[in-house]
């Protein structure tokens, strides 16, 4: 199995042990993304929406820097500080899609890194 790592400075650096992305055949793995803004290293902790938003800017970054975009996500991951956000960032989510959605799966956990409201990962075939 060859591998590629897919990192871009349009997203934010790691903050632990792992690539930002890693490619092996037609798939595209892409670790969970939190909303750090890449350009200041600042938390986007506004509120929930720009959180998101940051959130899915950071993944398009490392998408597009992978050749694919939103288009290409086959499955995604949420993880959310509490279900009480899910209708806000479910709204900001689904914007950044058209049609034919991917498969996903949104829980709840007691703490993500940072203390951030939201991560989120996908996962893209070419």
């Amino acid at each position: 199995m060859s591998k590629t790592i897919i990192n871009t400075k349009k997203a934010p650096a790691p903050i632990g042990p792992y690539s930002q992305s890693v490619m092996t055949g037609n798939l595209l793995f892409v670790s969970g993304q939190i909303g750090i803004n890449p350009d200041t290293g600042i938390l986007e902790t506004k509120d929930a929406a720009s959180e998101t938003t940051q959130v899915m800017r950071n993944l398009e970054a490392i998408l597009t820097e992978a050749g694919l975009s939103f288009t290409h996500v086959v499955k995604t991951t949420i993880f959310l500080s509490d279900m009480s956000l899910f209708t806000v960032v479910n709204e900001v989510y689904g914007s950044y899609f058209s049609g034919d959605f991917p498969a996903r799966e949104t829980v709840a956990v007691k703490q993500l890194p940072k203390n951030v409201n939201v991560e989120i990962s996908v996962i893209a075939a070419r």
